[in-house]
């Protein structure tokens, strides 16, 4: 599902417990050519209630592509991202590793789980609004997602 694909906005969910992070991540996707809507969780078992469309979010829509912190509180991002790719109805939803780890080993270990990629998110304030505006290009215009 891209632009060219779909008149309906791509479902996000970013799964982020840095409001810094959260707040410019919103901005820039809101200034977005493509219609998409954010749907934010601040920690990996909120993240799995989401997805699983438990509780307070019964109804909410499934995600086209999760954008997924992996330093999260109460559940890791890894826990998260197996969890996720082992469920038979959420293993096709692409994810995004967004974090700020460089250690090999959490690169290696998401790719194992089926990671679609890993963004090690920059610190200077410029330089993460041009990662994420890369990921709204690449992943909302150019890359077809799975239908929901």
């Amino acid at each position: 599902m891209n632009a060219s694909t779909s008149s309906e906005p791509i479902q996000i969910l970013l799964v982020e417990d840095s409001p810094g992070d959260v707040r410019l991540t919103r901005e820039v996707l809101r200034d977005a050519r493509i219609a998409n809507e954010l749907h934010i969780v601040g920690d990996g078992e909120e993240a799995m209630r989401f997805l699983r469309r438990q509780g307070a979010f019964d109804g909410v829509p499934r995600p086209d592509l999760i954008l997924l912190d992996l330093n999260l509180p109460r559940k890791d991002g890894r826990e998260v991202l197996a969890e996720l790719k082992e469920d038979p109805d959420l293993h096709l939803i692409p994810v995004i590793v967004l974090t700020t780890s460089a250690a090999e080993q959490d690169v290696l270990r998401s790719y194992d789980l089926n990671a679609a990629c890993y963004i090690t998110k920059p610190i200077d304030l410029d330089e993460f609004i041009s990662v994420v505006r890369s990921i709204e290009t690449f992943w909302l215009s150019i890359v077809r997602l799975p239908q929901s």
